[in-house]
């Protein structure tokens, strides 16, 4: 049975009241008043006045501030997300099949036409997310990709994100954070396409807006806290195993971050070390570190592996790693996460910096019924059919009959129309 060495004092916490009206009425007001008002938003919240559209020509000012360390290692991450996308999209197909002779019905995968991709520019600049959702949108046809990031002091974006999503794809780069990059993006503001589709991480502000505007376009998933959880043997490193979960604290105050075990030596060194390393950690990222270990982390001991890894799917992790023996045992065995990280020689930093695989993911328990950010998300599949007149008519008759069953006559005379006027009734 489990025990719980150390148990969350608090849970994640979902939008509040209050914030849902306040983005409701900002949207609203955006709707309503177009560029002007998301650019008084913009100056209220940002104070940054001016067109939030980047030019060409601040877009290669912000790529000459950068390294060639830095574009490498952007290109880098950006070729790998791109591969890894490729192959994703090649595992959808059109296809056609003859379902009863004479009447065919077929798939077609068809990209949206518009996407917007928030790139986060606070505390943290996101490249990474401009290279993941950019990217992603782009293999997937998306003929047009705006991009919204929270403008600086002094205007512009963070120039590393403004070069990642330039080299990506982006064909429009707003200087526009916030509620108001996200109405934008959605309303077809400054001249650009109405987007179908908003992905990207946010604060709960984002999240709240992207979460009332789903159904008028699609989003990735309405995203809560990171959190993180690592199943780990006797085999683990205890050092490793602590700094990754202090990597992953990092994120926020109520960032939470699980270590699940069934070695009581190994969970207590790895309790040990947390503090000295979080401790060791500059700020602000110290108090995030600490305030989500205190208020959210939790260490639980368990009898066995099977039991490790029923926990484990119980909470479905954002971020799952196993540090333990017989990796392939948990690859197959294990069944809620957004994403997997097998052994000590990968971490989460991976995935969601530079490896290939997405790091837009499920949170708060969402990976019981869905995964992370792919091209899927920007890709339509429809049905098509056609018929000869022979091929449709036990179609047609089991229609009709059906149609009546449930009490839908016009239904079924749209079947008996056909057969009488090809004079098969």
């Amino acid at each position: 049975m489990a025990t719980y060495l150390k148990k969350a004092t608090q849970t994640a916490e979902t939008a509040a009241a209050d914030v849902s009206q306040t983005v409701s009425a900002m949207l609203a007001e955006i709707e309503a008043g177009g560029d002007a008002a998301a650019l008084a938003w913009s100056e209220k919240l940002d104070g940054t006045t001016g067109h939030p559209v980047l030019t060409r020509a601040q877009i290669d000012a912000a790529s000459a501030q950068l390294s060639d360390e830095t574009r490498r290692d952007i290109a880098f991450a950006r070729d790998n997300v791109r591969r890894f996308a490729e192959a994703q999209r090649a595992t959808l197909s059109q296809m056609e099949l003859e379902v009863v002779p004479g009447l065919v019905a077929g798939q077609k995968v068809i990209p949206v036409s518009a996407a917007g991709a928030y790139v986060p520019g606070g505390r943290y600049a996101h490249v990474a997310s401009a290279i993941m959702t950019v990217t992603t949108a782009k293999v997937a046809g998306v003929s047009h990709i705006t991009v919204a990031s929270p403008p600086r002091k002094g205007g512009g974006i963070d120039p590393a994100i403004a070069y990642a999503a330039d080299i990506c794809g982006a064909d429009t780069i707003l200087a526009m954070g916030g509620v108001q990059g996200i109405a934008a993006m959605t309303f077809g503001l400054f001249d650009t396409p109405e987007a179908a589709v908003l992905v990207g991480p946010g604060n709960q502000f984002v999240a709240e807006a992207k979460r009332l505007l789903f159904g008028r376009v699609g989003i990735d998933m309405v995203a809560g806290p990171t959190d993180s959880l690592i199943l780990a043997d006797g085999t683990a490193d205890a050092e490793v195993v602590a700094v990754d979960l202090v990597s992953q604290a990092e994120h926020g105050w109520n960032s939470p971050v699980w270590l699940v075990t069934d070695d009581e030596a190994l969970a207590r060194a790895v309790m040990d070390r947390m503090d000295a390393l979080i401790a060791d950690l500059p700020s602000p990222n110290r108090e995030s570190a600490e305030a989500a270990w205190r208020d959210f982390g939790e260490v639980i001991l368990c009898d066995d592996r099977e039991e490790m890894a029923a926990i484990s799917d119980s909470y479905a992790p954002e971020h799952l790693t196993v540090q333990a023996n017989d990796l392939g045992w948990w690859l197959e065995r294990l069944t809620c996460y957004g994403s997997l990280f097998l052994g000590e020689e990968v971490t989460v930093t991976y995935g969601d910096k530079a490896s290939g695989t997405n790091h837009v993911l499920p949170t708060s328990g969402a990976a019981r019924y869905t995964g992370g950010l792919s091209v899927h998300k920007f890709l339509k599949i429809v049905t098509w059919q056609r018929a000869t007149r022979d091929g449709a008519r036990p179609v047609a008759e089991a229609s009709a009959r059906i149609s009546r069953i449930e009490g839908m006559e016009g239904h079924a005379r749209a079947a008996d129309v056909r057969l009488r006027k090809y004079g098969q009734m």
